[in-house]
């Protein structure tokens, strides 16, 4: 089966005297999901500065510098591959991982994905919708492919930032790559609260700059835009969903929030998507969801929870860590990566496109594993 074959491969190198390079060489790369959508998805990245503030995380840094990821909707599918990660990014990556030390360091960087790379876009005269993905802390934006590509296929343009200092790591044109630096005293809620405003700040940045840019500008319009996060980043986005007045609707995958409340109610359009732990408690004990559901006043909210999820079944690590050897997670990785793309993607037709999504309505009998709450 495909997600032991790497593991199998260096067990095997192991057994029969087979070099490591070999074996490596001869190891099935890591793939992502097909998107399912009808048009051919192209991406393009971009180094921006913002040189009207530090960097927050890091001192000596007088400006604050992002990679981020557009997927859009191609004419064809034309071009190279996007590479998922680069070859330091997947290095660091592997290393902090324990049980991946036999893992070749490349391996990421060869995983397959859908997109090609600079593929000439797919223009219509409104322009294309926008999503904006922020990824959870330490994890690269690289970790919500499998979703902007479905989002692109199905006619969005997707925005991913990585949020420099809070990702494992992130190289940058000039080869340098950058590690994690923010919050390594704990997690608290100063932090938290630190963290939902750099966000803010870096989402308001790419937005601005999209904006401006005579390329992106015309493929997007900037009447529906939407954000969805995983972990930090989907707290991220609940906080920012009140007090932007660009964001229309936003989706929180599996993050709790720290802090519990945000400064304002939740009013616009809003979804939560969480492991069972995230269900609603019923005793003296309340978690953060629980906390913070009562801010969100809006009669557009929905709080589900997937059963035999876990924290990183919302991500590309749900199918990626059992092609690298890694015990899988009670539901399966290409259905939980289905069913978050399913929701996810209802949520944003319904809410950008003014598209009626029966599968929102209620529990579905295609999903029994989606509770409603």
């Amino acid at each position: 089966m495909r997600k032991t074959a790497i593991a199998s491969v260096l067990a095997f190198s192991a057994l029969t005297g087979i070099g490591t390079a070999d074996a490596a060489a001869s190891a099935p790369a890591p793939a992502l999901p097909a998107p399912t959508g009808g048009h051919a998805v192209g991406r393009s990245v971009m180094h921006l500065i913002d040189s009207s503030r530090p960097d927050p995380w890091v001192a000596d840094r007088k400006a604050r510098e992002l990679m981020v990821s557009v997927w859009y909707p191609a004419r064809k599918a034309a071009g190279r591959p996007a590479p998922y990660v680069t070859p330091q990014e997947s290095e660091l990556i592997i290393k902090s991982v324990p049980q991946l030390k036999d893992v070749p360091p490349d391996t990421l960087a060869r995983t397959k994905t859908y997109a090609r790379v600079d593929a000439p876009p797919l223009r219509r005269k409104e322009g294309w919708p926008l999503v904006v993905l922020s990824p959870g802390m330490t994890l690269p934006r690289a970790t919500m492919t499998s979703l902007a590509e479905e989002f692109a296929s199905r006619g969005y343009l997707v925005t991913g930032i990585e949020h420099t200092y809070e990702s494992v790591d992130t190289t940058f044109p000039d080869g340098r790559t950058v590690t994690f630096e923010a919050g390594k005293g704990g997690q608290t809620p100063e932090l938290g609260a630190k963290v939902a405003r750099v966000r803010a700040a870096d989402t308001t940045f790419v937005l601005d700059r999209l904006e401006r840019s005579a390329h992106w500008n015309r493929l997007i319009d900037e009447t529906r835009i939407a954000m969805v996060g995983h972990s930090v980043g989907g707290q991220s986005a609940a906080h920012l969903l009140p007090v932007s007045r660009r964001i229309k609707a936003a989706v929180n995958l599996d993050g709790s929030y720290n802090p519990p409340t945000p400064a304002k109610p939740v009013e616009k359009p809003f979804m939560m998507i969480g492991n069972p732990r995230q269900e609603p408690d019923s005793g003296e004990r309340k978690g953060s969801w629980d906390l913070f559901w009562p801010h969100v006043t809006g009669d557009r909210k929905r709080w589900l929870t997937v059963t035999g999820a876990e924290h990183m079944s919302f991500i590309d690590y749900a199918v990626l860590q059992p092609q690298l050897g890694m015990p899988g997670y009670p539901i399966d990785g290409e259905r939980s990566i289905k069913i978050t793309r399913a929701y996810v993607t209802a949520f944003l037709d319904l809410h950008l496109k003014g598209r009626h999504q029966p599968l929102l309505d209620g529990p579905s009998s295609g999903y029994p594993e989606v509770r409603f709450w």
